[in-house]
Formats: structure tokens, C-alpha cells, sequence
């Protein structure tokens, strides 16, 4: 694949396959990559089948040149791929059009519907076209700080929180015939930037934009803005009201990797007591000057800011980050600092416990003795743990790596119980 310039870069892709949701990987399922030339005609490209985390090997694809998403009005900046998975007694899935760039890793992640009725119908997936290179009606402004209701209006929270969901309505608030989706509320952070932004892209740049997504997100929540207009949802999929979503689209490890770390942080001002509602643009096609812009950030990050600095650019020097006093939905809370070797005590117990009940499923990671001692059969089974779900692998368990695995226990718990 030459683009037109005689240059190939690549990209790597990795696709999961779980029944479901992530509690229950599927082994065994073949997954065939295929892609389409200019007349529509799908060639082959690799066909692999599923490990017992049901994930496939890491492959390499072609893509275009890396300088493609360094700048706008460039041709498109990323390869096209369709994905086809098949598994006995399931529906197989077909998902058109994932994005692979170049320099980085893809994840796709796959969730099997059992067979209904005999009848194998099949399940598509349709990736719409990334937000920097297809064209989406720009945002209708809003004001950053909005009015809070009185005590008995709809805000109930004293404090922002991390909800487990977000509601997402795929359409205008005012369609009635579109879909309300319940999305895990990192998963929804790690769709909207991977939509929104470009994961070869500055590391302090794709930080900037994450904070804004999650301050966006943080906001709707924080003031229930939809439900207090009297609708069921938190947040729409729409542009022109809020941010991209694609439900089930692939992600970019290395934005997941920045959300994982960050999730429970967002940005504020002085004398507020919400989230700041952050509104961004392309900055190329649309112009904002008082929000973040996107390809702006992505030439901070390349002069050296850092993201704290290449959001005060556009949304004030009085600007600050803080941090969510709660995160709903996981059993128990990050203790404060890291677990590692030498580390004892009941966090480190919750671990090894939680650890072995997602090896039930997960039997790559080995069972733990549950002692509250972190040794090296606990940082190994840690790190088994990471390159599974896709965080780096360092054998301890940081910020990211214990939410990682408390999600996960939560998943598979749940399965147990409906099994």
C-alpha cells in the first residue's frame, strides 16, 4: 500500500473475543482480516484463531505514512480493515472498516451473542469515519459553568463522581427512535478519543484532550443537564451537542493507556463546584477561540507543554485539575500508593483474592496464595494480568492496574452469579 507517495508505515492490531462482555473470553474463535480494494473486492489478509483469554496474536498492517496525522487536510491518515469473527453455537460478527494507523496498536474487541432461535444471524459493526478526517456538524456553544438547580432540582451529588455507566443516546436528544446505550465509563473515555483524536499524537497532547473529554463527560453527569430537560440519557453521540462515540469501534492502546491513568480527574476553576465543561473543535475546518483546539494542542504538545499548560492555553490560567472523591461501581477503593514486592496488608490481600477469582476465566494468570504478601509469584501473576488487558507490564499495581482488575473482578463476579 503506497497512498500515493511509494511510503508504508505500520500499524498493529490485536481483537478480543468474549461472550457477553469482558468476564467471559471466548477461545478458539477464528477471526479472518480482511480489506477491500477500489472496486470493493475483500482480499484476505490473515486468519488466526483466539488464545484461552480469547485474544488473537498481534498483528502488523499496512498503513499510511505517519506524517498523514500530523496535519490537516492530509489524505486520510489511517488503513481501512474489516474483521470477521466465527465461533460455534454464536452469531458471527462483522465489523467494517476499523482504523488502523500507523505506529500504533488497535484494539478491537469483539462481544458474541449466543445463536437465537438455531438461526446464526449475523451481527454487523460499522466504524464511521474518524472525526478529524469526516465531516461532523460542529458543536452549538454552551456556557462552560452551568447554572446548578436549586437543592430539590436534579442534582443530587455534593461532589462529582465517576459514575460506572454512561448513558449514551446515539442521535439528537429529540430523536425518540434512536438507541440508549449503557457504556462502562472508561470504555466510553477510551471510544470518545479515539474518535476525537489521533493516537500519534504528542503524549502531552492526547493527556490535554482526555482531561477535556473527561470534563466534558464529568459535567453532563455532575448536572444531570439531560435529565433535567426531562430525557432518560446522559450524554448523546451527536457532535453538534456533545462528543463522537461509535459504539464498539476500535481503540488505540496508547489513548487507553492515558485514560486509565487519568479517569478520575477533571478540570475546574476557582469558586465552581462542577466539572468545567470543556468544549473543543477540529481548530482547522472549525474555528473556536475560546475552547480547545484541537490540532492547536497537538502543536503545544509538539513545542514541549505540558498538558496542564496546553489547556490553560485555551481555557484560562485560573484553570486546575481535581480529582473525583468517589468512584461508584468498583468494591474497593485504590488504597494510595502503589502494591509491589514487599508490600502487605489487606489491599494487597484484595488483589490476590480478586486476581484469583478472574483466573477462573482468565486461566493464563495463575492462582495466588492468599496470604497479603506481595511476592513474585503475585507480581507475576500481576503482569499476566497487564498484558492481557493491555497496560504496561510492570508487574505492580498502580493506579490504572487496580481499577483494571477491579472492573474485571466486577465482570466476571457478576457472570457467576447469573450462571
Amino acid at each position: 500500500m503506497n497512498n500515493g507517495n511509494n511510503t508504508i508505515d505500520l500499524g498493529r492490531l490485536i481483537t478480543g473475543v468474549y461472550a457477553i462482555d469482558v468476564g467471559k473470553p471466548v477461545p478458539m474463535a477464528t477471526v479472518r482480516i480482511t480489506s477491500s480494494n477500489a472496486n470493493g473486492e475483500e482480499r484476505v489478509i490473515d486468519e488466526l484463531i483466539t488464545d484461552v483469554s480469547g485474544q488473537t496474536p498481534v498483528i502488523n498492517l499496512p498503513t499510511p505514512p505517519v506524517e498523514f496525522s500530523q496535519r490537516p487536510d492530509e489524505p486520510m491518515p489511517y488503513s481501512l480493515y474489516n474483521i470477521y469473527v466465527v465461533m460455534e453455537g454464536y452469531q458471527p460478527v462483522k465489523v467494517e472498516n476499523a482504523q488502523i494507523l500507523p505506529n500504533s496498536t488497535a484494539v478491537q474487541n469483539v462481544r458474541l451473542r449466543p445463536v437465537a432461535n438455531g438461526f446464526p444471524q449475523a451481527q454487523d459493526i460499522y466504524i464511521e469515519a474518524h472525526t478529524l478526517y469526516g465531516i461532523y456538524p460542529p458543536k452549538i456553544p454552551e456556557e462552560p459553568v452551568k447554572p446548578l438547580p436549586p437543592s430539590l432540582g436534579f442534582v443530587v451529588l455534593p461532589n462529582p463522581v465517576v459514575p460506572e455507566f454512561v448513558i449514551v443516546h446515539e442521535g439528537v436528544p429529540t430523536d425518540t427512535t434512536a438507541r440508549n446505550l449503557y457504556i462502562p465509563f472508561r470504555d466510553y473515555i477510551k471510544n470518545v478519543a479515539s474518535c476525537e483524536i489521533y493516537s500519534t499524537w504528542p503524549r502531552e497532547t492526547i493527556r490535554a484532550n482526555v482531561l477535556a473529554i473527561l470534563s466534558f463527560t464529568l459535567n453532563r453527569v455532575y448536572t444531570e443537564w439531560y435529565r433535567g430537560k426531562g430525557f432518560d440519557f446522559t450524554i448523546t453521540n451527536t457532535t453538534s451537542f456533545d462528543q463522537a462515540f461509535v459504539y464498539q469501534r476500535n481503540i488505540y492502546n496508547e489513548i487507553a493507556v492515558i485514560v486509565d491513568e487519568l479517569f478520575t480527574t477533571f478540570i475546574t476553576k476557582p469558586d465552581i463546584r462542577q466539572p468545567l465543561f470543556t468544549q473543543y473543535c477540529d481548530g482547522s475546518r472549525t474555528t473556536c477561540p475560546d475552547w480547545l483546539s484541537q490540532w492547536g494542542s497537538k502543536n503545544l504538545g509538539e513545542r514541549g507543554f505540558s498538558a496542564i499548560n496546553i489547556l490553560k492555553q485555551y481555557y484560562g490560567q485560573d484553570i486546575f485539575l481535581m480529582q473525583a472523591k468517589k468512584v461508584a461501581g468498583v468494591p474497593v477503593s485504590y488504597p494510595g500508593s502503589p502494591l509491589q514486592v514487599g508490600s502487605t496488608g489487606a489491599a494487597v490481600r484484595t488483589i490476590q483474592q480478586q486476581l484469583n477469582a478472574i483466573s477462573n476465566n482468565y486461566p493464563a494468570i495463575p492462582k495466588l496464595a492468599v496470604d497479603g504478601v506481595f511476592g513474585v509469584k503475585t507480581r507475576a501473576a500481576v503482569q499476566k494480568f497487564q498484558q492481557i488487558f493491555g497496560l504496561p507490564e510492570t508487574g505492580i499495581v498502580d493506579f490504572a492496574t487496580w481499577y483494571e482488575i477491579s472492573n474485571i473482578f466486577v465482570a466476571v463476579t457478576k457472570l457467576a452469579e447469573l450462571t
